[in-house]
């Protein structure tokens, strides 16, 4: 068992900090001072005095217990694929993504760890797109040591680390743009520059691009093309609708295209389609992605990207936090949209 000894930091010259000692400077620094380790000198008394600290803790801990900084290093194997760590420093390992691409975090396992009386672990939400450098993760215990059964206990139980990345691969995308209204040229087709737009940020391009009527036989047959042609990824716009013009998932389903769901739990977005034509992903989607600047569309473009496999239960999930709250200032993917 640790034992603890409070020392007053004028008498505290010599002795070694066993914990960081935290400066906070409101809206510009919040970290360490002084470090784990740092010998107490002379000068650093006033310093640490105007941080708050008349007394400093002296611990002798015993062999069946781990220091912070002990445990941060064991809980840095939590970390999976392209995901790196920082600290411990104040006790807390960092997680970061090494590129950009799909974060994904087992919510399971995470829920496992915080059981766990006097651990902490704190996480972004899952499945969304991460940039290079971002902060996914952090972890630590409470007390500045604690017994290591319990550490070591979690540390076995989790046998894959619940933190990784998927990167972002390029795709070769075809876009097929459905409506006899942009057919015939009676309105411009406004799908082209918002699908470009959406597939440039994920370092790809619109390859094949066509318009078509409302003709299912014609809609299949150029999603049959755009296959031949090389595309690894196909998007179709418009006629997504119940009505008796509106035959996309129609032609959709003509192309042999495994449909996974015709509808999403997702607002704006409901008729959204997704399924698969020789493990190459098909999306339709509604008229609503031309309206409005986040819909369902943009939900699942990181998985496409990633290559993940979309399932009826990865759809289904969508629903709570599904509903767009169309803020003035539009700040997704860092929003609780599509999060649960």
């Amino acid at each position: 068992m640790s034992e603890k000894k409070t020392i007053p930091v004028d008498e505290a010259v010599g002795e070694v900090l066993l914990q960081d000692i935290t400066r906070i400077v409101p809206g510009q620094q919040k970290g360490p001072a002084f470090e784990k380790g740092h010998i107490i000198r002379e000068e650093d008394v006033p310093v640490l005095k105007d941080l708050g600290k008349e007394n400093i803790y002296v611990f002798e801990y015993g062999e069946d217990q781990y220091h912070e900084e002990e445990a941060g290093e064991l809980f840095k194997q939590f970390a999976g694929k392209n995901v790196q760590t920082t600290g411990p420093s104040e006790g807390k390992v960092v997680f970061k993504s090494r590129l950009e691409g799909l974060v994904e975090i087992d919510k399971n396992i995470v829920d496992l760890v915080n059981e766990i009386e006097n651990i902490v672990f704190t996480t972004i939400h899952s499945d969304q797109p991460v940039i290079e450098k971002e902060e996914l993760a952090g972890i630590r215990i409470i007390p500045l040591v604690m017994d290591k059964k319990p550490v070591d206990e979690i540390i076995k139980r989790v046998e894959s680390p619940p933190v990784r990345v998927l990167p972002f691969t390029r795709k070769n995308v075809g876009l097929v743009v459905t409506g006899s209204e942009v057919a015939s040229g009676r309105i411009e087709d406004e799908f082209k520059p918002v699908i470009t737009e959406k597939i440039n940020s994920y370092n790809s391009t619109v390859e094949e691009y066509e318009i078509v009527g409302d003709d299912p036989g014609k809609i299949t047959g150029e999603i049959e093309r755009m296959v031949a042609a090389g595309c690894d990824f196909i998007i179709l716009t418009g006629g997504m609708s119940v009505d008796p013009d509106d035959r996309t998932s129609e032609a959709i389903r003509n192309a042999g295209v495994e449909v996974v769901s015709y509808g999403a739990p997702v607002l704006p977005g409901n008729m959204f389609m997704v399924g698969y034509k020789n493990e190459i992903p098909v999306f339709g989607v509604p008229a609503c992605a031309i309206f409005y600047e986040i819909t369902a569309l943009d939900l699942f473009l990181p998985y496409v990207f990633a290559g993940r496999k979309i399932t009826q239960e990865k759809i289904n999930k969508k629903g709570y936090g599904g509903y767009c709250r169309h803020c003035p200032n539009c700040s997704f993917p860092s929003c609780e949209f599509g999060k649960r």
